[in-house]
């Protein structure tokens, strides 16, 4: 009965919480060994497998085998189980361990001179993605099978992935060679040209792609690359490289390319007018000026940002420090903060 309402409750909100809750009940009844409940949950062992990876921060070549040995032996008429594994890898504790682990794999590929397709771990975490991605549809529409992974997305996306990532690289190097060397360097190859195609079109058409693309910013932005960052610019932790504000082809890139274009969402103006809360004494003040104006709530916009607006608004009149609000204030050491919650829309802090 439990289970029926968190996957009603995940149907009518859409919210992913539901599945952590969904993971978490079940780890708190494994943990108390109530064997009435744990030996007939058939996501049980799926779900303990996958949380000790989680844990341990890796996932080896025995577990690997474990995990995909569930999802390939669903029986026939027991497809229904998919819906609740589904969830489980829809839990945004499971996403970012997916998506991180598929970035650390990318990046030993590269060192290796490996190629995606032969690494069998980087398949499953990829398939295991896919799955709890389409976890919310797949309960809706009630056909449980699941989703095919496309395969150019590891012949073709990953690849220029990896290209990016080697680009991204050889400018870091490139820095720190003595002047001369740098400027020949940067004369043989230039390292910020536009994204490759095949990520710019996997991104668009692939929620799995776009998943590993917003990772692989949150990886650019920690090392504070901010020519990297502008070219995969999917936006996250951007609070933690304030001084980048000041430039006029970040403001453009960040603003006037990305942020501009989902401003009409109700998230999107809500988690902008959050970044400038933090930011906006580093912002020249004709973007400021713009940035407020076009940021002005309307009748369509919820309370919660009309009053972000307002308490931002005034932070800016004052010149001071009030108390921080509820809604705005970030822990930017929380580990919520690399925990981005996959949804159809834009995601930033």
């Amino acid at each position: 009965m439990v289970l029926q309402f968190l996957r009603t409750l995940f149907l009518r909100t859409r919210n992913v919480h539901y599945c952590t809750l969904r993971a978490e009940l079940l780890m708190a009844l494994h943990d108390l060994e109530v064997q009435d409940i744990i030996s007939v949950d058939p996501c049980h062992k799926f779900t303990w497998c996958l949380d000790a990876c989680i844990r341990e921060k890796n996932v080896d070549i025995k577990r690997s085998r474990e995990l995909q040995g569930f999802l390939d032996n669903v029986k026939r008429g027991q497809e229904q189980v998919l819906g609740d594994l589904s969830m489980t890898l829809c839990d945004p504790y499971a996403i970012n361990f997916l998506a991180t682990s598929a970035i650390k794999i990318l990046q030993m590929l590269i060192n290796n001179e490996g190629m995606p397709r032969d690494n069998t771990i980087l398949i499953l975490l990829l398939r295991m993605l896919a799955l709890g991605l389409s976890a919310w549809v797949m309960i809706d529409s009630q056909d449980f099978k699941e989703p095919k992974l496309d395969s150019q997305i590891v012949t073709k996306f990953l690849p220029a992935l990896m290209s990016l990532m080697v680009d991204d690289q050889v400018r870091q190097l490139s820095t720190k060679l003595p002047p001369d060397e740098r400027d020949a360097a940067i004369t043989i190859i230039e390292h910020a040209g536009p994204l490759p195609d095949a990520v710019e079109a996997y991104i668009q058409e692939s929620s799995v792609a776009s998943i590993l693309a917003m990772y692989y910013t949150l990886h650019v932005t920690r090392h504070k690359d901010r020519v990297g960052l502008l070219r995969i610019l999917a936006v996250s932790l951007l609070i933690h490289v304030p001084d980048e504000f000041g430039a006029a082809d970040f403001c453009t890139g960040l603003f006037d390319e990305f942020f501009f274009a989902g401003l009409q969402r109700d998230n999107v103006a809500r988690h902008l007018l959050k970044l400038l809360w933090y930011v906006y004494p580093k912002l020249p003040h004709s973007r400021l000026h713009t940035l407020m104006k076009a940021l002005q709530p309307t009748h369509q916009h919820s309370e919660k940002v009309h009053s972000l607006y307002q308490a931002l608004q005034e932070k800016i009149s004052s010149q001071t420090e009030p108390i921080i609000p509820t809604d705005m204030d970030i822990d930017l050491n929380s580990p919520l903060m690399n925990v981005p919650t996959p949804a159809p829309y834009h995601h930033v802090l």
